[in-house]
Order: structure tokens, then sequence, then C-alpha cells
């Protein structure tokens, strides 16, 4: 018998950090994601193999299905594949105790550094798997908002809040008739996101700030025009460099670009959004950012 669970990999368009406080944000589900297969066999041990998008294997280990202990302690993504199998199994008492055995492979179809979810798609897939809530396993692991769980979850554009720590999860319509002028940019460098939720907790935020993000993420469902969508994402970007104290990365690194740059997710890594056309989109790559992604090859849809 064989199970397979596929997880949609995440963007964050609006609302990156602020998202913890409540801030309404827009996220997209990205065409790329990971799947888990399972099998059974008669060996009596959880043999995990996990490959890159070159079907290239980039991590393997056995653990014993009763304990879901490593034989690899010292390794710490086993540490860490071990905790969140035991999270699971807290979430759900009879995960993996009456299996005799099991190969699991999982297989990203983006590169790891990219930073687009290779640890969010592999939490909601194990919780599907589990069949546990996918928000509960995240917290009681990795923490975080969730929303990217929920864009792992959807094939459509969401927006995504927490209500008193509860996911409100919306599906949502982009009325963009300019989406031919949006590309990601990768920066050759992915981000720790859990440095950069560090250095937002010790930064104040006042109940304004929410509500004018929120508002943005909301304005921007219903806009209609580039430059409108360029002038709230200029807005966003500044009020989050205030909060956090950093530089735009517009002003860091592309100041003379003609178009629109925002960060996306945890500053200083992974993709930016860009605006302009696709001639424009040589200046990044004169800049040695070779990795430019469409928006129609980046959403899922």
């Amino acid at each position: 018998m064989i199970n397979n669970f596929h997880s949609n990999g995440k963007l964050l368009l609006t609302g990156e950090y602020v998202v913890l406080c409540g801030a309404s944000a827009l996220a997209i589900p990205t065409a790329y994601g990971q799947s888990l297969k399972i099998e059974f066999s008669d060996i009596k041990e959880l043999h995990w193999e996990s490959y890159d998008e070159n079907s290239a294997i980039w991590f393997s280990d056995i653990f014993d299905l009763k304990s879901l202990k490593s034989k690899n302690a010292e390794n710490p993504i086993s540490r860490t594949l071990s905790n969140i199998l035991l999270e699971a199994r807290r979430l759900n008492p009879e995960f993996l105790l009456k299996e005799k055995g099991l190969h699991v492979t999982t297989t990203l179809d983006f590169p790891r550094n990219w930073g687009l979810g290779t640890s969010s798609t592999l939490i909601n897939n194990i919780a599907q798997w589990a069949k546990v809530d996918a928000f509960q396993l995240l917290k009681n692991s990795f923490g975080g908002s969730g929303y990217d769980i929920a864009a792992a979850q959807n094939d459509t554009p969401i927006v995504y809040r927490l209500n008193n720590e509860i996911p409100e999860i919306n599906k949502a319509h982009l009325p963009w008739g300019f989406t031919d002028s949006i590309f990601f940019v990768y920066l050759n460098q992915k981000q720790d996101s859990k440095q950069g939720i560090s250095r937002f907790k010790k930064a104040p935020v006042n109940k304004e700030t929410i509500k004018r993000i929120s508002e943005i993420t909301n304005s921007l469902l219903v806009c209609s025009s580039l430059e409108e969508f360029e002038s709230l994402m200029k807005e966003h970007e500044q009020i989050i460099s205030d909060i956090i104290n950093l530089p735009t990365v517009k002003s860091k690194l592309f100041s003379d670009f003609s178009g629109t740059v925002k960060s996306l997710g945890a500053w200083g890594g992974d993709f930016v959004l860009a605006t302009g056309n696709k001639t424009e989109m040589e200046y990044f790559r004169e800049k040695g950012f070779k990795k430019i992604v469409s928006f129609a090859d980046m959403i899922k849809s």
C-alpha cells in the first residue's frame, strides 16, 4: 500500500511580521511544493529519504518506530524530524504505533534555499499523514503565524489573519490585469525567519499600524492598476522598515531601479517582488541576481 500527500509552497505578499499581531496578510500558494510518499515494508523501522528538485538525495536516516528516535541523533535535521514526528504522536497517540515498517520519501520541486516553505510543506504533509491539525503541529514544533500552513492547504490566494491566535482564512480573487509586470527575484541567500521574528518581537507595534497594513491588504484585493499596486507596496515596505529598523531592500541594493521592489517574508533573503517588464528585469541579472520567476510561473493555478 502506498499513501501520497502534497503541499503547496508559499509567498507572503503583505503582512510580514505584523501578521503575528493580527494584521490581515495576503499570501499566495506557489506552483512549487513538496510531496510525501509512504510505502509499507516488512523491515521494522522507519526509513526516511528526502530528495531535492533534481532527484538528488539530501537527507537519509532510520528511525525507531516505537520511540521515533533517530539512529543518527547528532544530525540536527534528524533531531528536528524526530521532534515533529513525536509532536504528531502527541496530537494523535495512535500515530505510527501499529505499523511494522515504513519507507518514507519526500520530494521537493523547488531548491531548498528558495524559502518557499521546505518546513511548512513538510509539516502539512506529516499532519495529513498523522491525521492531526497542521496549525497545531506547527505551533508545537516550529512556531510562527501559520500563514504558510494555510497556503500549503489552499490552491488560490488567501487573506490570512490571526484572531486571538485562531487562524482566519479567506480565499481571495486578485483582479490584477497587470500580473505580467510582476516578478519575483531571488536574492541568492536564504533568510532565517526565526531570526527575523526575534528582531520583530523587540519592536513596538501600535494598533494603527496593524490597521493600516490590513487596509493595504484589503486595498490590494480591489486594486485595478499597476500604479496603485506599486503605491500600496511602497507604503507597506516603508511601514515595515520603520518597525524593524532595517533599510528597505530597494534603498539597500536597488536604489537606481525604476520599478518597485518589495521584501517578502523575512527581510534580507529569499525572494523579493519587483515590478516592470521583462527587459527591465535584466537590471537584476546584471547585478548577479539571475533567478527571476514571473508571477504566472510562481503562483498556483
